[in-house]
């Protein structure tokens, strides 16, 4: 089968994040099996969702980890031209929710598949592909902890997210909390007598807006982002049901995005602290049951390869270029850095800035970049 026919038999299988993976990877396991691999399953508590981690060559030699997800995001809502879950092929672009992001990318290596078998490698390929990286990076983290303890640990892993097969040596670690602040409801004629929970909200909201420009003013600067500084962001902020009503509870969305040289964790203690000693005291001096609870979403690791490391310098050689980037979004890259010492690098056909919209696709030109990177892998690994 080529790139072009397992992308789509890939992007047939719905498997939005909040959805099982197992069919897709029930067939993932059955086509391995086809070429004489073997593969194992790292299940989720639920049993409802699996990694899967396939290794090809010797299993004494520290080998190279190729990544994907093969969850993708809903298409509610978006206004789709084609079946989003039937690869369309027009004008030599094929269009399907996961193409880009990244389905492609899993396609190209399972299609190598047969002549990583053939390639009698001495240097050994795993092949892993995990779940629920859409919202947060969580899959992966298990599969992680079993490559953790492994006794030769894999030299390098390659996390194959759509960079134009672009080298990518950083993104920045996030942290996306929850905040959910408790008032006192009454009268709003007697608005003194109870706690807003909507102001406090505000309050909190302001401060972390403030922190945010202090970044961007004062902080840490990395040239090698579209924004260079640490960013604070508050996205969603509800309370309140009607104007004469003192709202009881405030619930709002929050996120750090911290280079390298900031601690993303010390600031959302920072907020924290502003909370705990600055407004819960104004808040319970009305209503002692009155407080403010911080609730993580997601964690995502920040990737932070040096240039000069051997696993960018091999990544580039394979992609016939010299040159490296940073991006915004986040991947799982950082945590194969922070769970197990593994260097890392993020390089892999199409383009992020297809993702998550209606219409995504990915040139059938990407996709053979693609697959070129990963025969060429081969013959390195081969030698």
């Amino acid at each position: 089968m080529t790139a072009e026919d397992i992308l789509a038999t890939l992007i047939a299988f719905d498997t939005v994040s909040h959805k099982s993976n197992l069919d897709l990877i029930a067939w993932v396991e059955e086509y391995l099996e086809r070429h004489g691999v073997a593969s194992s399953r790292v299940y989720d508590d639920t049993g409802e969702k699996a990694n899967l981690i396939a290794t090809i060559g010797p299993k004494d030699a520290p080998g190279i980890i190729l990544s994907g997800h093969v969850d993708v995001v809903p298409v509610e809502g978006q206004p789709w031209s084609t079946d989003p879950f039937e690869a369309t092929v027009i004008d030599g672009k094929v269009y399907g929710r996961g193409s880009s992001d990244m389905k492609g990318f899993c396609a190209c290596v399972l299609a190598a598949v047969p002549q990583m078998v053939a390639a009698n490698l001495t240097t050994p390929l795993h092949i892993l592909l995990s779940y629920d990286e859409e919202i947060g990076c969580i899959g992966v983290r298990g599969a992680i902890q079993q490559i953790a303890e492994w006794p030769v640990l894999p030299r390098a892993c390659i996390v194959g997210e759509p960079t134009m097969m672009q080298v990518v040596i950083g993104h920045k670690t996030k942290r996306s909390i929850r905040v959910t602040v408790r008032g006192k409801t009454g009268h709003s004629s007697l608005a003194p007598d109870f706690v807003n929970a909507v102001e406090y909200a505000a309050r909190l909201t302001v401060f972390i807006s403030d922190i945010g420009r202090e970044l961007a003013t004062s902080g840490a600067v990395d040239p090698l982002y579209d924004v260079g500084h640490t960013t604070a962001h508050v996205g969603m902020l509800h309370g309140g049901t009607q104007l004469n009503i003192v709202p009881d509870e405030a619930v709002f969305d929050f996120e750090f995005r911290a280079v390298g040289e900031d601690d993303a964790d010390a600031l959302v203690a920072r907020v924290e602290e502003y909370a705990r000693e600055v407004l819960e005291p104004m808040m319970r001096a009305v209503d002692p049951a009155a407080g403010i609870n911080f609730h993580t979403i997601s964690e995502v690791d920040g990737l932070d390869t040096a240039p000069e490391a051997d696993v960018v310098a091999f990544a580039k050689g394979l992609a016939n270029r010299n040159d490296h980037a940073k991006v915004a979004f986040g991947t799982e890259g950082g945590l194969f850095q922070t769970m197990a010492d593994i260097p890392t690098v993020v390089i892999g056909p199409g383009d992020i800035g297809r993702a998550h919209k209606a219409d995504e696709y990915i040139r059938l030109d990407e996709l053979h970049a693609g697959t070129a990177f990963i025969e060429r892998l081969i013959g390195r690994c081969g030698e």
